[in-house]
């Protein structure tokens, strides 16, 4: 796991009603500071990434469809420096993935639907100076590859 990252498994609490799922509180090990929540989607086979920030620490959490969310170190003192790290989040594995500053990340939606995509950041968005730093998903310098592997 690269260093930082954060994964935890959520609940899905269902009743006649329909579902809850809590997917990060205060007195969560994941809480640092709540700083913005938004909603990405992505629509079957789109990939977005390679983006990174700064200082803002990202938790996704996949509401409806199935993503591929895939995360390269690209940190040079880092002790997991060129790893990359796989997390497939959606419906049918219900996780939050805590993402630190500075580790590259994108994903792929992988599902029929469209996926939507729960992030809760660290800061504000400034949209004037924002705290993000974006490579094209098929960057050579990162060793990844979108296509679907078979293990």
């Amino acid at each position: 796991m690269i260093e930082g990252v954060r994964v935890k498994q959520l609940k899905m609490i269902p009743d006649e009603r329909g579902r809850l799922m809590e997917i990060l509180r205060r007195d969560d090990k994941e809480f640092i500071q709540f700083g913005q929540l938004y909603m990405t989607t992505a629509y079957p086979g789109v990939i977005k990434g390679w983006h990174y920030h700064q200082k803002q620490i990202d938790s996704f959490c996949t509401v409806r469809g199935m993503i591929k969310l895939v995360l390269y170190d690209a940190r040079e003192k880092s002790p997991t420096h060129g790893q990359v790290n796989e997390f497939f989040q959606g419906e049918h594995h219900t996780i939050l993935v805590q993402i630190p500053n500075l580790v590259y990340h994108g994903f792929k939606c992988i599902s029929e639907t469209e996926a939507i995509v729960i992030n809760t950041i660290t800061e504000v968005y400034d949209h004037k100076k924002p705290d993000e730093f974006r490579v094209p998903y098929n960057d050579p310098s990162i060793p990844y590859n979108w296509d679907i592997q078979l293990r």
